[in-house]
Order: structure tokens, then C-alpha cells, then sequence
């Protein structure tokens, strides 16, 4: 049971980060960043500068949204996007479900060979923390390109079913990790709206004093960044 001042993260439990698109040309001549999706996230763009488009692909089709400064879109779990940088795109991104996408509810786009198994996975798209810059920047690139290899026979495929399998790929190599999902979900989404819901109730009584417990936070994001699936990533921490 969560009272009605003990919920402090960001409204609506979103975590919020910085994003500066890859400015890397793929083998197709595109820059931007890895095709993937996430499982139980829905995910917003607010677009402050530079121009691009996110490429999408569900099961209604594909379909390429521009992005240029003032736009916001969003898209729902299951969307496979893609980032394209046509000119210094930088994007606010806010992520439904704070803590989820950083405990992996994402799952990249790669050829089936590389979703068998987590560990697998894992060693396919893993960038070391400690690694020099360079070879942080090397594994990232390898990475995309090989998350586009994936994303091209996706959107190429003639028929639903490839499409489908990748789905249930995506769904088994999360499986794992639902119970510690489900526990920042507790702590994060659904704290916050069990937080609301006390309040009305409060409110409905006449009891006012969750006023009295307001408070002001302040986060900064995170220095210098890091290599993200999309672009170079700058998170705020402790805010969901």
C-alpha cells in the first residue's frame, strides 16, 4: 500500500534523457541509430533540435514519421523504431515505466541466430563500461549495423510470420527478468498512481494535508554520456 506523499520520482514514474542521434552512416547510406522495440514501454520523442525521422515497423505496416524541432511522437511496445539523423537531430526522449528500459526492456533487432538465448544476446550487444572510448564507439556501430541486418529482412518479408517469430524471440529472451520487472513496476508506475488514487480519496474526505508534505527535487543528467542504441545518451538518474 503506497500513501499519498511516498511516490517522489518524476510524474507518472517516466524517466527522462538526452539523446543526440548517431551521425553514423549505415551500409544503406542512412545515419542513425538500432532498430529494436520495447516490451511493456511506450516511448516519446520531444524533438529541441536538428531535423530526422524515425523509421517504424509494426504489424499495420511500415511507415517513416519526420521529426524536426517542436514535434513530439510516441509509439507503443512492440513498435520496432529506427533513428534517422538528417541533420544534428537531438531529441528529449521520455520512456513510460521509469527503471524498466534500463533493466533491458528493449530487445534489438538481430538476425534469429542472435536471439536464441540471453547469453547469446547479451554477447552480441553488450558495450563494456570500461572500455576505451574507442572501442566502445567500435562495438556500438557493430552492433547497429547488425540490428539493421535484422530489421531489413523484417520489413523486406513477404507475410506476417517473420515478424510474429521475432515477437515471440523478443518475449523469451525477457522472460527471465519479468520478476524484477514487475517489482520497479510496483515501485514506479504503479506507486505513482496509487499515490493519485489516495489523494482523491483524501480529497473526498476533506482531508487535506498531503499539501503540506510538498517538496521541490532537482536532478542533473548524467556526464558526459554514454553509448546508447540509439545515439549518445544522457540519463537522469534517481528520478523514477
Amino acid at each position: 500500500m503506497v500513501s499519498a506523499g511516498e511516490f517522489t520520482g518524476l510524474p507518472g514514474a517516466v524517466a527522462v534523457s538526452h539523446l543526440t542521434v548517431y551521425d553514423w552512416p549505415a551500409a544503406d547510406g542512412v545515419c542513425g541509430g538500432s532498430p529494436h522495440l520495447h516490451l511493456t514501454c511506450s516511448e516519446a520523442y520531444v524533438v529541441t533540435g536538428g531535423r530526422g525521422a524515425v523509421q517504424t515497423l509494426t504489424t499495420s505496416g511500415y511507415e517513416v514519421t519526420p521529426l524536426a524541432a517542436g514535434t513530439v511522437a510516441w509509439f507503443t511496445p512492440g513498435t520496432i523504431h529506427r533513428l534517422v539523423n538528417e541533420e544534428d537531430l537531438r531529441i528529449t526522449v521520455l520512456m513510460q515505466n521509469g527503471g524498466l528500459p534500463e533493466a533491458g526492456d528493449a530487445v534489438l533487432t538481430l538476425p534469429p541466430e542472435y536471439l536464441t538465448d540471453p547469453q547469446t544476446y547479451a554477447a552480441a550487444t553488450a558495450v563494456p563500461a570500461d572500455a576505451p572510448e574507442a572501442e566502445q564507439e567500435r562495438i556500438a556501430r557493430a552492433r547497429r549495423d547488425l540490428a539493421l541486418e535484422g530489421y531489413r529482412a523484417l520489413r523486406d518479408a513477404d507475410g506476417p510470420e517473420p515478424l510474429a517469430a521475432f515477437h515471440r524471440a523478443a518475449a523469451a529472451l525477457v522472460r527471465p527478468r519479468l520478476a524484477e520487472w514487475r517489482e520497479r513496476w510496483r515501485r514506479g508506475a504503479e506507486a505513482a498512481a496509487a499515490a493519485t488514487g489516495h489523494q482523491l480519496d483524501r480529497l473526498e474526505r476533506g482531508d487535506a494535508s498531503h499539501l503540506a508534505d510538498a517538496v521541490v527535487r532537482t536532478r542533473k543528467p548524467s556526464a558526459g554520456g554514454k553509448f546508447g542504441m540509439c545515439g549518445w545518451l544522457s540519463v537522469y538518474r534517481g528520478t523514477s
